[in-house]
């Protein structure tokens, strides 16, 4: 996995501007620590930085290929599962390999379809190649966007890279909020607008989309949609058919020339794909699978069962383990780590997040880290199969807004009444959510149940899924691990997109037919266990952290911060219980402790990065 920097001038001489290609590069070290290259030309700069998976001395980047009499170079972050498919079938048509890197494929691909080669890969990627032919600049994201790619025009530069802090190193690119990115951060965040890069006029490509970038100018293009027909397939066709492609996701990814090994919480998403993952590795002969989990000190003694969260993973990582014979990793944090890895998590994503839940994540990569390079992880299940309350939930089903952020109006009045009225939150979030329906691919014929179900599988799948993928990009990279979604290939989402939902929830049970799929390779109790999302931390002592921390910015006068709040509000909320208020934030796992945290988190990224505010 890596990190990539672009720039394209069509006026300026960019053979001057090493310097700044060198400092926008540099920004992604975490993302690439093995090796850094760059191409550099009057018109186009490049610059990358690596983090070896398959073949260390044959996948170099920026890479340059010559076809026809045509040269294309490119950058490249993520991993193709097909690259072998591909390669046959390049090979056959007269192309020639230095190498056995998905990067040299991925070329070559191109140089065979052009921007057609889009939808024949399967992966995970973000790429950018300079066609010296068709003076054009041609980048592209995966379907599912897992890999990031941002970018911003000024004047005659289009500027791109893999995170936001990359484009901020770059002069003309500055952390300024308009009216809409501060309706981002108040009112969406922790997720964002699909294609919104938060700060002023800096964009993100949206998954399964494509950039053509020439003298006249940026034209955007969609190569992938989920379209929607009817589901012919009984439930034992539907059954066999998922678990063929489960199992086929998962194989493939654990092709590398590093260790590979898997997070295993004890529930069903990674128990899957443990259980796939250990029975290949015993076929291959590779030892026996390392897996690892998360906890943190105490956990045990604080834990309250809940709807969200119905029981302890620790017992149901044990069981998998020992089924399985795999070699097991357990990893635990304390409070003050947790805490003081927030800042770190906020630098990671370039924007406050997800508070514990996104430093929790970054601690256990780095731990994960100095033993291996490569994990694969179950998220995204739950949005492709219906595994959230809101799916099965009346109240939050037919809520008329995102469902994991239904407190818009509490949120709202958390700010000052000057930018209340500006931002006007309600009115922002009402109008991305009515957006996002009117995209909806509807099946003319279904009823008005199954058409509301739809909608609900879409909402997820462009901005719940986004938020976590975002998510674990980051943290993962920040720690120079890849994370790979086996659950995000698009061929299990394009399939499973048209299952009814009778078939989705057989058994009466969330994410039944995936249950029934893979019926034989766990045991029941794991198989059948209910949904338990990502641990966090039941520690008191993290609330009362993360409430000094806070008290803390609001005594200070000198926060920027609390010109954008409604201090007595929150410093209210601050010194309330906070275990007894429980504030329903974002999700099921944002609550007050983490509306505590986020605040902090906001603070600290005011100032490190210096955000202003456009009138």
């Amino acid at each position: 996995m890596c990190g990539i920097v672009g720039w394209l001038d069509w006026e300026k001489d960019l053979s001057q501007e090493r310097p700044v290609l060198q400092a926008m590069t540099n920004c992604l070290t975490r993302r690439g620590p093995d090796a850094e290259g760059f191409w550099v030309t009057p018109r186009v700069a490049f610059g990358h930085r690596r983090l070896v998976v398959v073949d260390p001395s044959g996948g170099l980047q920026p890479m340059t290929a010559v076809q026809n009499e045509n040269a294309c170079t490119m950058i490249y972050n993520g991993e193709l599962y097909n690259t072998e498919d591909l390669r046959a079938e390049l090979l056959a048509a007269g192309h020639t390999f230095r190498s056995h890197s998905d990067t040299e494929v991925l070329l070559h691909a191109y140089l065979e379809w052009g921007a057609d080669c889009t939808s024949r890969l399967n992966g995970i990627f973000a790429f950018a190649i300079w066609d010296e032919r068709r003076q054009r600049l041609f980048l592209a994201r995966d379907r599912m966007g897992v890999k990031p790619l941002f970018y911003a025009e000024r004047g005659s530069s289009f500027l791109f890279a893999s995170e936001l802090k990359s484009l901020l190193a770059h002069p003309d690119v500055k952390p300024a909020l308009s009216r809409e990115g501060l309706a981002e951060v108040f009112a969406i965040s922790p997720a964002r607008t699909p294609g919104h890069g938060v700060f002023h006029e800096v964009y993100e490509v949206r998954p399964g989309c494509a950039l053509t970038v020439t003298r006249d100018g940026v034209k955007i293009s969609r190569y992938w949609q989920l379209e929607s027909r009817p589901h012919t397939d009984d439930l034992e066709t539907t059954a066999a058919r998922v678990k063929e492609l489960v199992t086929d996701s998962i194989q493939r990814q654990l092709v590398a020339d590093v260790p590979v090994s898997t997070l295993l919480s004890g529930g069903l998403d990674s128990s899957v794909i443990t259980a796939v993952a250990a029975r290949y590795f015993e076929q291959e002969g590779r030892g026996p699978l390392h897996t690892y989990s998360i906890d943190y000190v105490d956990n045990a003694r604080h834990f309250q069962a809940s709807a969200f969260q119905p029981n302890e993973d620790a017992p149901f990582v044990r069981l998998v383990s020992q089924h399985l014979g795999t070699h097991h990793h357990d990893i635990q944090f304390d409070t003050d780590e947790l805490i003081d890895a927030l800042r770190t998590a906020t630098l990671a994503r370039d924007l406050p997040g997800m508070a514990d839940v996104d430093a929790s994540l970054y601690l256990f990569c780095r731990e994960i880290k100095k033993e291996t390079t490569v994990v694969l992880s179950g998220e995204c299940a739950d949005e492709v199969f219906g595994g959230y309350p809101w799916f099965h939930r009346e109240d939050m089903l037919n809520a008329r807004t995102f469902p994991w952020a239904r407190a818009t109006k509490e949120r709202a009045s958390w700010l000052s009444p000057e930018l209340r009225d500006w931002v006007k939150p309600e009115e922002y979030v009402a109008m991305r959510y009515e957006e996002t329906l009117d995209e909806v691919p509807q099946l003319p014929g279904e009823s008005p149940f199954e058409a509301r179900r739809r909608e609900m599988f879409y909402l997820n799948l462009t901005w719940f899924m986004n938020t976590l993928l975002d998510r674990k990009d980051r943290m993962s990279m920040a720690a120079s691990l890849e994370a790979r979604v086996p659950f995000c290939d698009h061929r299990i989402v394009e399939y499973v997109w048209n299952i009814p939902w009778e078939l989705k929830t057989y058994g009466n049970r969330e994410k039944g037919i995936l249950r029934k799929a893979m019926e034989g390779i766990l045991p029941d109790e794991v198989l059948y266990r209910k949904k338990s999302p990502y641990p966090k931390t039941h520690n008191p002592s993290y609330t009362e952290g993360v409430r000094a921390w806070l008290l803390d910015i609001l005594s200070d006068p000198a926060s920027p911060l609390l010109p954008l709040i409604d201090v007595p509000t929150i410093r209210r909320i601050a010194e309330s219980d906070a275990q007894a208020s429980s504030i329903p934030f974002f999700g099921q796992l944002m609550s007050t402790p983490q509306l505590f945290a986020f605040l902090g988190q906001l603070d600290y990224w005011l100032r490190e990065y210096r955000v202003t505010i456009l009138s």
